[in-house]
């Protein structure tokens, strides 16, 4: 049995709770998109989960997919901060790994797609037990759940001068935003207070729902389908920045009012981005955690 690691430092972290600026899904979102991945693990792949997560979690990845979000700015983590998005040339509407995967000094593979390949190839360590130091899976675990979630928020993947629709100030109906926190939660609390009486429970059962045996259901396994990790990612992350250029950016501008016609077209997206999200995580959980060992082809 793999012992887990609890290195004090990641305890400390996960203890005091500092919530800065939200990045990525907000918290709804990444829970969601850390509910439905656990609930699609296969056994031996829920069993380290399980294992891995704290014992305060109660087993509960959802609990701790947003920590990534609460401690990138602390000293110790700074390094994260660049790892969450993948900033693409503007107006250019493409995403190329050797272009655009490295941070703002040119530091390569600094970005949410490296970062989702450097955590999972850390993971697949995971059966060689407590003997292989050189890695804490607990917060490899953390980062890539969470960061799974990060590369399928189409503003994640936008353009560099305006950091992801952050610049773009926006009103949300009534009330202040930016182009980018839209993105992140605006649409999402609005469809759980709009159709949902603030139930995440209620909103999860729908996405589930919609690829169990709903509009989604003959999609499913074009979303799993990944033998070699990279070039995967790099079709989620082209996937976002499609979205970005033709249902995010398009037709707004800064100090625009966007209401009813802008949350009724791009609710089903965000909706359907999460549940990807999810369905995605647990593809990787269950190839890096599986009994097959089967894994990806080119883990480095």
């Amino acid at each position: 049995m793999v012992v887990l690691w609890r290195l004090s430092s990641l305890l400390v972290a996960l203890a005091l709770v500092l919530v800065p600026r939200t990045h990525g899904w907000s918290k709804e979102g990444h829970v969601l998109t850390c509910r439905i991945a656990q609930g699609l693990l296969e056994p031996e792949a829920a069993s380290a989960v399980e294992n891995l997560l704290p014992d305060y979690a109660n087993g509960d990845l959802s609990s701790l997919c947003v920590w990534p979000d609460q401690i990138r700015h602390w000293y110790r983590y700074r390094w994260t901060s660049p790892l969450h998005f993948i900033d693409t040339p503007d107006d250019a509407c493409s995403y190329e790994y050797s272009r655009d995967c490295h941070d703002t000094h040119g530091v390569k593979d600094m970005c949410v797609a490296g970062a989702i390949q450097n955590f999972t190839s850390q993971l697949e360590h995971y059966r060689e037990g407590t003997s292989d130091r050189r890695y804490n899976m607990t917060e490899a675990l953390l980062f890539l759940s969470h960061f799974m979630g990060d590369i399928h928020q189409p503003m994640h993947v936008g353009f560099t001068t305006d950091e992801g629709g952050n610049t773009i100030a926006v009103r949300w109906f009534r009330h202040k935003s930016n182009l980018h926190h839209v993105w992140d939660r605006e649409i999402i609390l609005t469809a759980l207070a709009d159709y949902y009486e603030k139930n995440l429970n209620s909103l999860q059962e729908d996405l589930v729902g919609n690829f169990t045996n709903g509009i989604w259901f003959d999609d499913v396994a074009s979303w799993k389908e990944c033998d070699n990790l990279l070039p995967c990612l790099n079709k989620y992350a082209t996937e976002s920045i499609n979205i970005a250029c033709k249902w995010g950016y398009k037709g707004v501008k800064s100090g625009q009012t966007l209401a009813d016609e802008y949350f009724n077209s791009r609710m089903p997206i965000v909706m359907k981005r999460i549940a990807q999200g999810g369905v995605r995580l647990a593809m990787i959980l269950n190839l890096v955690f599986g009994d097959s060992q089967q894994g990806f082809a080119a883990a480095t």
